[in-house]
């Protein structure tokens, strides 16, 4: 008796579940937001005092210590490269030689 009553419980849970899904789906439409105007963008100007960056901030001519930071760049980027992979293999040659 209690299965039957479990099992149309649930039944009835299923059903009303559905029908609330397909009415939901049934009333869907289209929907959108408005365009966001971000005060006119990079291009036209019109944002120039509040700009975040600065006109010329990928010019690398005109970078301070240039030999230095791309040199410190560069070393740092080529470590990385190395020093990663080769931890990687010693850290799973030490895992699997432990087991």
């Amino acid at each position: 008796m209690a299965l039957n009553g479990g099992l149309r419980s649930a039944s009835k849970l299923l059903t009303s579940s559905s029908q609330s899904l397909l009415s939901k789906s049934a009333n869907r439409g289209f929907h959108s937001t408005g365009v966001k105007r971000m005060g006119g963008g990079h291009a036209l100007g019109h944002d120039e005092p509040y700009y975040l960056h600065a006109k010329h901030m990928y010019n690398l001519d005109r970078m301070k210590h240039q030999k230095l930071k791309m040199s410190l760049a560069v070393f740092t980027a080529f470590s990385i490269g190395v020093f990663v992979p080769v931890y990687a293999v010693i850290f799973q040659q030490k895992k699997t030689a432990s087991g």
